[in-house]
């Protein structure tokens, strides 16, 4: 497995995806699951007073936002609905959302509420869609859905505000009759009350792996171990009766062969199924000297790939690691200088597949074409310069090659992720690093390959660190994987060892 020329990979065990359902037999899962959320949503709006949170919980890359924009439409042909309101914790996941729902219900409908300062962060592709306010007094008569950060929704007095300007909602007492919230489990529940009182009813849309507003491993509120204002909302609800909990059972983002490790993340799950089948996307290389002929050919078979590197210089620190970085570098410098493209094959809203797309590193469109993801900003900077070399050495145009944190890429996609793994080098599970959704969210964001790259020896870290509590899904509690979970997913690589 371990070489100074090439790279031998040993494939991770076979996953047990037999049972895989792909395509529009997958998407219709989805379908079902949303069907029933909608239906639960109308018997709320019926009257029925036993419930009035409905949680749609989906795993990364499941197509949640159009699930919630299907929401909306429907709750507005409801006759008991007059209006909703559209939240989210930042606005890089409102514009999106209020752009498309523009498309769909048209500017006079839809009005993003936002800050004045922020008018200039809108893209013209949403200003195009959208009516704009920046006061409550500013919102139209005609609009319908309004779309908004917590913190402008939820402000001291808008509430107040919003009945004087718009008058209460079909329900007689509250501004809108439906509150949904995007990316429900990155809002913070201290967040959340400001919001909680703007309709009878609330829905809940978001994937539960992505990182909480801050990293919960100890409850800052103290005196009552059972409450935590500053963790994900749905998690002081969702174990209710009168919550409505529903899953999404499948993803429509990563490749058919990263399913394995998919299902690994979420493993409570009664059942995780991929719309892409084997063969839909795929990667397209030039010839290529060894090891990056080895690495990216493994790499371009969509199945997830940890490569560690062995006689390495000391890093700096052990998630800010230039030589590490160094190697990353010289193997994408052949595979840029020689190009390569991405292919996909395109699906209808239910999952039946249509025409097929190739995008190449000559004209890339639509998501960056390879995103170098790491934990630190000290380390995303050193990443940044080394994406700004190779973008001027090879004359790249803009969207081939990025950096970024982890956390701030959550909630984006991108074909192929190249991340330094959280614990790489690291002596012990520290807190951060060992965070349940920073390893989700660094896993789960690519289309087409991931390439995990970590010093040698993260076999050995998990096999003599101490076992530890974890509770990935179950708060109040550490978000910190225990050991067992680590291995577990680590186990759906296909692993080779490079020797520096």
């Amino acid at each position: 497995m371990t070489s100074t020329d090439g790279v031998h990979f040993s494939p991770a065990p076979a996953g047990a995806l037999d049972d895989a359902r792909h395509q529009s037999e997958a998407a219709a899962g989805n379908l079902d699951a949303a069907d029933r959320a909608i239906q639960r949503l109308g018997e709320l709006l019926d009257g029925a007073e036993d419930q009035d949170k409905i949680l749609l919980r989906a795993a990364a890359g499941a197509g949640k936002s159009y699930a919630l924009r299907r929401m909306v439409k429907e709750a507005l042909e409801h006759p008991s609905c007059a209006r909703v309101a559209v939240t989210a914790f930042a606005n890089k996941q409102t514009f999106p959302l209020a752009g498309d729902l523009g498309k769909e219900l048209g500017a006079e409908q839809v009005c993003l509420f936002i800050a004045e300062k922020r008018r200039p962060d809108v893209p013209q592709e949403v200003l195009d869609h959208v009516t704009l306010a920046s006061s409550s007094s500013g919102i139209p008569e005609t609009a319908t859905v309004i779309v908004g950060v917590s913190h402008k929704l939820g402000v001291w007095g808008e509430r107040t505000r919003l009945l004087e300007h718009l008058g209460p909602a079909a329900n007689g007492e509250r501004p809108f009759d439906v509150l949904l919230v995007d990316e429900a489990w990155q809002l913070a529940l201290h967040r959340f009350v400001t919001v909680d009182g703007l309709a009878p009813i609330v829905v809940g849309v978001g994937d539960v792996g992505q990182l909480p507003p801050i990293d919960p491993s100890e409850n800052p509120w103290r005196g009552d171990p059972g409450y935590n204002p500053y963790r994900a909302w749905p998690t002081e609800y969702e174990r209710s009766d009168s919550t409505c909990s529903i899953d999404l059972p499948a993803v429509w983002r990563p490749t058919a062969e990263q399913l394995p490790l998919w299902r690994a993340f979420y493993g409570d799950w009664d059942r995780l199924d991929c719309v892409a089948a084997p063969g839909d996307r795929s990667i397209h290389l030039p010839a290529l000297p060894a090891p990056a002929h080895d690495v990216w050919t493994a790499v371009a078979t969509g199945r997830p790939v940890l490569l560690e590197v062995d006689g390495l210089e000391d890093p700096e620190q052990a998630d800010i690691d230039l030589p590490l970085l160094g190697m990353v570098e010289r193997l994408l410098e052949p595979l840029l200088a020689g190009g390569f493209e991405i292919s996909e094959r395109r699906y209808d809203g239910i999952g039946n597949p249509q025409d097929e797309q190739t995008v190449s590193s000559a004209a890339p469109a639509g998501d960056p074409l390879i995103v170098v993801l790491a934990t630190r900003n000290q380390a995303v900077d050193d990443a940044t310069e080394m994406a700004e070399r190779l973008t001027e050495r090879y004359d790249l145009p803009e969207g081939v090659i990025r950096a970024s944190t982890v956390d701030s890429w959550q909630g984006q996609t991108n074909r192929i992720t190249i991340a330094v793994h959280p614990l790489s080098g690291a002596a012990r599970l520290d807190d951060f690093n060992s965070a349940f959704g920073r390893l989700a969210v660094t896993c789960t964001r690519a289309t087409h390959g991931l390439l995990m790259v970590a010093r040698a020896g993260l076999d050995d870290l998990l096999a003599t660190t101490p076992p530890r509590p974890g509770t990935p899904f179950g708060e109040p509690g550490t978000r910190s994987l225990p050991r067992q979970t680590h291995q577990r997913i680590l186990s759906a690589f296909t692993r080779g060892t490079l020797r520096a």
